[in-house]
């Protein structure tokens, strides 16, 4: 198996990923044209790490992002479904915790962590919204979560552009830096298929985030998602119906 398709199914995306590990960051620089920094950056900052908080980084890859979370002085955790990017990971960064996880069953308690964040993985989860209320139910009250993702510009002209580089020339890249290029035909195909800025907003609230706002870094290919978990026990206890509501509608449905 070369590349996952658009069923996301885990097994087939861990090990699609496990396959590109040790040249997954380079090739991702190429292919952004170095933006990826600066997306790293950005994302940083809306975590805003502080030391002694735990952070949680779920599709953490390399530990890339984890290791410049720690650096602020935060015990961050870098969780991963694919063994391959862990073991690249724990290479690179041994002073890194690395944990093979699946972003819908996170092996950890409630209320643990100050933040989570997640970048350019929740595009690949099969059930996203369940991801989302797992990073829900792991940060603490007043926690902060952080999502960047591949998203859609809101000008029609930069979609335009876009949509004739991911066809036209991000393939020619990776045939020429991937191990796997079969691999990014799925990230050109999992991108067009995710939804825009607003409805990830509300599937965010959804699941019982407040404070959730977002804005576009480089025209609007990458969003950057933040949203608060309530320190009010009256608005947690809203949500939770909500959800619950939602998953009894899925199950008779």
């Amino acid at each position: 198996m070369s590349r996952a398709d658009l069923s996301k199914n885990p097994d087939e995306v861990s090990g699609m990923f496990s396959k590109v590990a040790k040249g997954y960051d380079r090739t991702n620089a190429l292919m952004s044209f170095g933006n990826d920094a600066l997306w790293r950056v950005a994302t940083q900052k809306a975590v805003d790490p502080k030391p002694g908080e735990r952070i949680l980084d779920i599709a953490a890859g390399t530990g890339t992002s984890s290791a410049s979370f720690a650096r602020t002085g935060a015990t961050v955790i870098a969780a991963d479904f694919s063994p391959g990017m862990i073991e690249e990971g724990r290479r690179r960064h041994p002073e890194i915790e690395f944990v093979e996880a699946d972003a819908t069953k996170l092996p950890f308690g409630d209320d643990e962590f100050d933040a989570v964040t997640i970048s350019f993985g929740l595009r690949n989860v099969e059930h996203p919204e369940v991801a989302l209320a797992e990073m829900y139910r792991v940060l603490k009250p007043g926690g902060r979560l952080v999502i960047c993702e591949f998203s859609t510009p809101p000008l029609a002209i930069m979609r335009l552009g876009y949509d004739i580089y991911m066809k036209r020339f991000a393939p020619t890249i990776a045939r020429l830096a991937s191990s796997n290029p079969e691999a990014y035909l799925y990230l050109r195909e999992s991108i067009e298929e995710w939804p825009d800025q607003g409805t990830l907003s509300g599937m965010i609230r959804g699941v019982g985030f407040t404070r959730v706002a977002y804005r576009n870094l480089t025209g609007g290919v990458v969003a950057l998602h933040r949203g608060r978990k309530p320190v009010d026990p009256a608005v947690r206890a809203s949500a939770a119906r909500r959800r619950a509501s939602r998953q009894r509608a899925g199950t008779e449905s």
